[in-house]
């Protein structure tokens, strides 16, 4: 999809369908709105406005039909009030009218930016683009007709002339940032018979090839693991034919950084729940447990064309959890390579496993900061429902950071406790640590406060997107079904300000 910004009257552009937003409030119009539309029209367009007593409220839709030689739809897009509005108003008000432009049957359309006094043409157009991205985005690799619905051109409109180089400035910014989430995304939708870990693995050399010469990769097989001591991840692939494959991405900017951030992705390509099987439904949905991983491959993406003055290294330890005779039995009890002793007491808890190993890695590369994303616990999901990632973190200014970076990014995240007293509930009778706690509730703190004891009091925030990395219903006018890319938005935010 060709995507422009360009300054010049909204129903001057060339395209099948012209969106116009409104805010509603003070200002509102129905004459002022009708008036900028063609002659044609505006009788017709100000009956329709008045019958649906449209006052320009958030997703408040008008379709008004043209049918002239340029113009086949006019969509009038309420955004609510303009003091109220966000970049998220902006997100959905897009992603509402490419799904009107493709139920249309048409492939282009041209959009008026909306800013209101206090916005920022720039970072309204940037937010557009994204969600225009995502809103476009369909796997269809397995599909005998694909591509057929795809936009094909979007033209942002840019009212005011001074805006005109800083807004596309923004629109390659959030073309690079959409790409790296549609690239996650891609490797999220994947069947697991097809994206396991050597094609993971294959994935990030595709991925830092691309990048060029600041970037390296680093892949280590399971003896390289063993002799490292990984005895907690190297467990986990025991039950797979598969190889794991422990993958170690570096970007290294130009100019040397006294900043260095580590994100380390959960990788289990897929998650049968090893000899603690789980129920078939459980498992069809369960080739998304390399999320993380994803999130960490589709941001080394954007960096590659973003190029921050940040050091960053993407640690992930993919591996698939098999039943079979080699797999491990609840009650064997493993060492990590920080030389604690876990009892596995069950074998579906295993990213915890898979994680202690990656952040003991990450942490010898002594980071200003390391943040995890893992689809961890369904007792995330529990608590915050599908759309909400939980965040829990030893360090009260990176998770403030963070979720200032995922407020601006349009992901939805909240802290939850890392409580103390909940660490008893992880202690094993023969091994420094257990798999799972010994209560049934807080499920998902007691696996951050696992995960905690290998990270030695560096900076650290951990990402349960165990809800939102995987959509089995629409999230929104611009997030469909399937893989999201969850994550991938919030540490481009995050790099940028570090």
């Amino acid at each position: 999809m060709n995507i422009l910004g360009e300054k010049m009257d909204l129903f001057s552009a060339k395209a099948e369908v012209l969106v116009l937003p409104v805010f509603s409030g003070e200002g509102f119009s129905i004459e002022s709105i009708v008036g900028r539309m063609p002659e044609s029209v505006r009788k017709s367009a100000a009956r329709s406005m008045k019958a649906s007593e449209f006052v320009g409220k958030a997703g408040e839709v008008l379709a008004v039909d043209v049918h002239d030689a340029a113009h086949h739809h006019i969509l009038v897009i309420g955004l609510g009030s303009a003091t109220d509005a966000t970049l998220e108003s902006a997100r959905e008000m897009i992603g509402t009218a490419i799904t009107l432009t493709r139920r249309f049957g048409a492939k282009t359309l041209a959009v008026e930016i909306p800013v209101s006094e206090e916005g920022d043409a720039a970072d309204v157009a940037e937010a557009m683009v994204v969600a225009a991205q995502l809103a476009d985005y369909a796997f269809d690799t397995y599909k005998e007709k694909n591509g057929a619905k795809r936009m094909k051109e979007i033209t942002l409109v840019i009212r005011d002339g001074r805006d005109v180089l800083r807004v596309r400035k923004a629109v390659e910014r959030g073309c690079a940032i959409a790409g790296g989430v549609a690239v996650a995304r891609d490797l999220v939708n994947m069947p697991a018979q097809v994206m396991t870990p050597s094609a993971l693995a294959e994935a990030a050399e595709r991925i830092v090839k691309e990048a060029g010469k600041n970037f390296s990769l680093k892949v280590l097989d399971r003896a390289e693991c063993e002799e490292l001591g990984m005895g907690s991840y190297v467990a986990v692939g025991n039950g797979s034919d598969e190889p794991l494959k422990f993958l170690h991405l570096t970007y290294t900017p130009e100019r040397s950084s006294r900043k260095r951030l580590a994100v380390i992705g959960k990788g289990v390509t897929f998650d049968s729940g090893g000899l603690s099987l789980k129920p078939g439904d459980g498992m069809m949905t369960m080739k998304c447990d390399m999320a993380g991983a994803a999130a960490v491959l589709g941001f080394f993406t954007v960096l590659g064309q973003l190029q921050p003055r940040c050091e960053v290294h993407g640690i992930i330890a993919a591996v698939e959890n098999m039943p079979s005779g080699k797999a491990i039995r609840p009650g064997d009890v493993v060492k990590a390579s920080n030389g604690k002793t876990i009892e596995i007491l069950n074998t579906d808890a295993e990213g915890r496993l898979t994680l202690a190993d990656a952040l003991t890695y990450a942490k010898k590369l002594e980071p200003t900061a390391m943040v995890d994303l893992a689809t961890l616990t369904g007792a995330c999901v529990v608590a915050l429902g599908e759309e909400i990632t939980g965040l829990m973190s030893n360090n009260d200014e990176l998770a403030q950071s963070v979720l200032d970076s995922a407020e601006d990014a349009g992901e939805k995240m909240w802290r939850m406790p890392l409580e103390k007293r909940y660490r008893s509930l992880i202690e094993s009778d023969i091994a420094d640590l257990r798999n799972i706690p010994t209560s049934r509730y807080g499920g998902s703190l007691t696996a951050g406060l696992f995960l905690e004891e290998f990270v030695d009091g560096l900076p650290w925030v951990h990402l349960d997107i165990a809800g939102p990395a995987f959509a089995e219903k629409p999230m929104g006018s611009y997030l469909g079904k399937g893989g999201t890319g969850h994550g991938v938005r919030t540490l481009v935010e995050l790099v940028e300000r570090m």
